[in-house]
């Protein structure tokens, strides 16, 4: 062949070829489209009573086994003597740490007066029949009695439901459950102990957040949760690097639907 002839063909123009394919159907293509795009359970379901469902409830909903930042502190609350299974659900990095411990923990773990004794308000009445002092004491309600005398917190709520409980969570607040109260007490003890977040100088942005990372890893994966307030956003830790071993988190949402 001469040289002439394989220059003309490489350059000479060649018609596509066309191919003609044939998509199957099936019978059930569009209802298995629509089964995938159904939303696992809604979070708009009550609180339960019992201390271990909801435990697990939370921890199947948040992915605790995968989830590096989200945290539950389990431990025992002391009321009138008695002692209730509870836990502290939060995201570390969104939290004051020091807050929590002294004005949440610490009330309801140790023993004291305010926690092991009858306060004076409980008592209705009292009426002396001849050498016999009888009162009349209102009945216990654990939940204010948390509420009004073991969280000593200035900022303190209640819901009933793990809807509106995981969108203040996800938003920086620590959610309390205490086992036989479908209430859950929601501690407003946010907190940033790193450098404060400025606006990003090399690359400006018009819309968008004004917000650039820091040195911090867990403060930058605050800052996402932030602006992402969904519990099935999971962040992953993981090293890189056989010397310097540096920490690194990976995040990603779980599959929101099936």
């Amino acid at each position: 062949m001469k040289i002439t002839d394989i220059l003309l063909n490489l350059i000479k123009f060649k018609e596509e070829e066309k191919h003609n394919f044939v998509l199957s159907s099936s019978d059930n293509s569009d209802e298995t489209n629509n089964e995938d795009l159904k939303p696992l359970e809604d979070t708009n379901q009550e609180v339960y009573s019992s201390i271990d469902i909801n435990l697990q409830y939370v921890k199947e909903k948040y992915h605790t086994d995968i989830n590096s930042d989200i945290k539950t502190r389990e431990f025992f609350v002391n009321a009138r003597g008695k002692q209730y299974k509870a836990f502290l659900l939060f995201i570390d990095g969104m939290i004051n740490a020091e807050s929590i411990n002294r004005f949440v923990v610490e009330p309801l773990m140790l023993k004291n007066t305010s926690n092991t004794t009858t306060a004076d308000s409980d008592i209705v009445s009292t009426a002396v029949t001849g050498n016999v002092t009888v009162r009349r004491v209102k009945k216990f309600n654990l939940s204010n009695y948390i509420s009004e005398r073991l969280v000593p917190q200035n900022d303190v709520s209640t819901e009933t439901t793990f809807k509106e409980v995981f969108g203040k969570v996800n938003a920086g607040l620590s959610a309390l459950f205490v086992d036989t109260i479908n209430t859950v007490f929601l501690v407003d003890a946010k907190g940033f102990d790193k450098r404060s977040i400025s606006p990003p100088d090399n690359e400006m942005i018009i819309r968008g957040s004004q917000e650039s990372f820091i040195e911090s890893i867990r403060t930058n994966t605050s800052l996402i949760r932030r602006l992402i307030n969904n519990e099935n956003l999971v962040i992953e830790d993981a090293s890189v690097g056989t010397i310097s071993e540096t920490k690194i988190r990976y995040m990603l949402f779980k599959k929101c639907c099936k």
